[in-house]
């Protein structure tokens, strides 16, 4: 879905036309604070459900583009629902200035219609790896409520490192015991070592979480 807002009827109705031209959906609000008030009681951890990005024209009256671009950073939505600001010349330095800030990108007006598009498939692109990594850890979240108290805390130091020795000792308990339980984290978390358990619970900054280590 692509949401369109811009205060211009004819804006909304041509770009919402040509995205119609290259199959995809679009939604169109007429200001700031209509999608403003279409945001309320939603957060990025349940919306969007689907692949989405926003054009968001800089200049409206009442609450203008780059305002309602600073509420949808505070509150998180900007990497699932990635922003385009559609601008005129004289905003350009503005429009850079929030792509520094988080903003996918911004066109400036009059833009070219397949540099545009082209841009909107990449930032929804970018939106469906957002949802994945949001599923992804929906499920490792699942997955640790599972655990029993002590199954969390042998696997914490798992992750630390430890044999099986020094995580009996720590615990004050057998080694087998110890094994027992490993074995029931791994099952549970779905993991098949202890490096893929860190990296699904500590993955490197850029990494999918959930993605398989030796």
């Amino acid at each position: 879905m692509v949401y369109l807002v811009d205060d211009e009827d004819v804006v909304r109705d041509a770009l919402a036309w040509l995205l119609r031209t290259r199959r995809l959906l679009s939604e169109g609000h007429p200001s700031g604070d209509a999608f403003a008030t279409f945001l309320q009681g939603k957060t990025p951890a349940d919306w969007p459900t689907a692949p989405s990005c926003l054009l968001l024209d800089v200049r409206m009256p009442g609450l203008s583009g780059l305002a309602l671009f600073d509420q949808l950073v505070e509150r998180g939505f900007t990497e699932v629902l990635p922003v385009i600001f559609l601008t005129g010349h004289g905003d350009v330095p503005t429009a850079v200035a929030a792509v520094k800030r988080g903003a996918f990108d911004f066109v400036e007006k009059p833009f070219s219609d397949n540099s545009l598009v082209d841009r909107i498939e990449q930032a929804l692109v970018r939106s469906e790896a957002a949802l994945g990594r949001r599923a992804d850890q929906r499920q490792i979240d699942r997955a640790l409520a599972e655990l029993t108290e002590r199954e969390r805390e042998v696997m914490n130091l798992v992750v630390e490192g430890r044999p099986n020795k020094l995580i009996a000792d720590a615990l004050d308990i057998s080694v087998r015991t110890v094994e027992v339980h490993r074995a029931r984290v791994f099952e549970k978390m779905n993991v098949k070592s202890a490096v893929e358990l860190a990296n699904l619970l500590h993955p490197l900054p850029g990494a999918k979480p959930g993605g398989a280590a030796g």
